[in-house]
């Protein structure tokens, strides 16, 4: 089976920023957290993905079909919720759903039912009526409602306040949890992904800068405090290194190489403690060019 999206080379330059070239792919059943600062390229990365802007160059697939705009059948088997959610804004939610199933040969209207019966979607009110919240809302029900094998997630609980955002992916936890979609899920707000993502890919400044599974780092990552009784000497597989005295803490993405490099050092009072992928996100995002293999 042909993976869910490729990028091949894929280039695309502002005036001030470039994307790429960007090298990615996607297993079928497989969610990858697309994690990086504002402005690092994400979007762009969406953008180009389904379409919606041209990329200078390289090629895209999605199911082994390019995604190319004058043959969009690769599109019946993606669902896109973007950052800006457009709808016929004078049309009610459901006249909404109900144009956009005339593309989508899968569309379910039971599907549409019962998540609009979930997220308590008023489906009767004019799109223009919508509170932000319900908008992002009648987005993902549109992007789910034909059973996508893809979907793409562009920021979709940027702005939502805590109790939208949690019902949000309360769903989405529940709709994906068969582990047959692939799912491309970009945010800058770590904790979304720490609950649904396999994988994850750091963006930096246009480049993917470390793709890691969840549990690899959650497995290698910990911060590891000790007492040694000298200060020359230099420790590997490191991104943070404090100490008071003899009194040390560090932050490993290697905490089997560090607590051997340790213990042949002959550091005291070793305790290593885990640290949540919210954390180790932070850290490298702080300096991804650090991380390394060891």
């Amino acid at each position: 089976m042909p993976n869910a999206f490729e990028f091949r080379n894929v280039v695309k330059t502002y005036p001030e920023f470039q994307l790429g070239p960007l090298n990615l792919d996607l297993e079928p059943g497989t969610v990858l957290g697309y994690v990086g600062p504002n402005g690092s390229g994400k979007s762009t990365t969406m953008h180009c993905l389904v379409g919606l802007v041209k990329a200078d160059s390289g090629e895209m697939q999605v199911f082994g079909h390019r995604n190319d705009p004058n043959k969009p059948v690769w599109k019946l088997d993606t669902g896109y919720v973007g950052d800006v959610h457009v709808f016929y804004e004078n049309w009610s939610g459901e006249k909404n759903l109900k144009f956009l199933s005339q593309f989508y040969p899968n569309w379910s209207d039971r599907l549409v039912a019962d998540l609009a019966k979930r997220f308590n979607l008023p489906l009767n009110k004019k799109a223009k009526e919508l509170s932000g919240g319900n908008r992002v809302k009648l987005s993902l029900v549109a992007a789910l409602a034909h059973s996508p094998k893809l979907l793409l997630l562009d920021e979709p609980t940027s702005g939502l306040d805590p109790v939208v955002r949690t019902e949000v992916l309360d769903v989405l936890f529940e709709e994906l949890e068969d582990g047959e979609r692939a799912i491309f899920y970009s945010t800058h707000i770590l904790s979304d992904i720490s609950r649904l993502a396999d994988e994850l890919a750091f963006l930096d400044n246009g480049q993917v800068k470390l793709r890691k599974a969840k549990d690899d780092l959650t497995d290698q990552w910990r911060k590891i405090s000790f007492r040694l009784h000298r200060n020359d000497f230099t420790l590997k597989a490191i991104v943070s290194h404090k100490y008071e005295g003899k009194d040390h803490q560090v932050i490993s993405f290697n905490s089997e190489f560090t607590l051997r490099q340790l213990g042949e050092l002959g550091a005291e009072n070793v305790q290593e403690n885990r640290m949540s992928i919210d954390e180790i996100a932070v850290q490298i995002l702080k300096g991804v060019e650090h991380v390394e293999n060891i």
